[in-house]
């Protein structure tokens, strides 16, 4: 009698955010999620990355298709939410609310996460700053996540690194993304494998 073994199915982390996510004006080769599958990959580690990024996203407009973009089996969740919040000058008070709503979500799910902070524009006073950068340590204190502060680390403010826009990354831009935030991603693995 013969005995198939099943193999263990990759670890599938979902990739939740705005256009830096979704690729905004970048072949598919080259955007966030598929980069960073890749370099995982590389690394030695069974996983698929789901991008379910959409440009021009809020954190509110994350947390209306959380439940869909989870799908059946998620087993991690990269959320990478509040840009559009802060250039729409949306209150921080809201944009905390909504996030911290999509972590307590999936803090419900026992789906580990990895919360990308975003550091706000110069221009948008100091009041309004301080409340805004204050948004992504406290959650991700609060929920135990694993925090990258600031997901354009490295790239914001290099032309070579950004588009015409001065906003969104280029292929290299996304390839330096990818290598800073590694680290963390696989801590984030080391927490899905713990609770699988």
């Amino acid at each position: 009698m013969s005995t198939t073994v099943k193999a263990e199915a990759a670890t599938r982390i979902l990739a939740l955010g705005d256009s830096l996510t979704a690729g905004f004006n970048l072949p598919a080769n080259a955007m966030f999620p598929v980069v960073l599958e890749r370099r995982l990959r590389a690394a030695g580690h069974d996983v698929e990355v789901v991008n379910a990024g959409v440009s021009g996203d809020t954190a509110q407009g994350g947390l209306e298709r959380l439940d869909w973009a989870l799908g059946d089996k998620v087993d991690a969740v990269i959320v990478e939410l509040g840009a559009n919040d802060m250039l729409r000058g949306i209150d921080p008070a809201l944009t905390e609310k909504s996030l911290d709503e999509i972590l307590r979500k999936l803090s419900e799910r026992k789906i580990p996460v990895l919360l990308a902070g975003m550091l706000p524009a110069p221009g948008l006073g100091k009041e309004y700053g301080g409340q805004f950068a204050a948004i992504y340590p406290r959650l991700a204190s609060k929920y135990n996540a694993v925090l990258y502060p600031f997901f354009l680390d490295g790239v914001a403010g290099d032309t070579a690194l950004n588009q015409a826009d001065g906003m969104h990354p280029t292929r290299a831009g996304v390839e330096v993304i990818v290598e800073r935030m590694l680290p963390k991603v696989v801590e984030l693995l080391e927490r899905a494998k713990a609770t699988q």
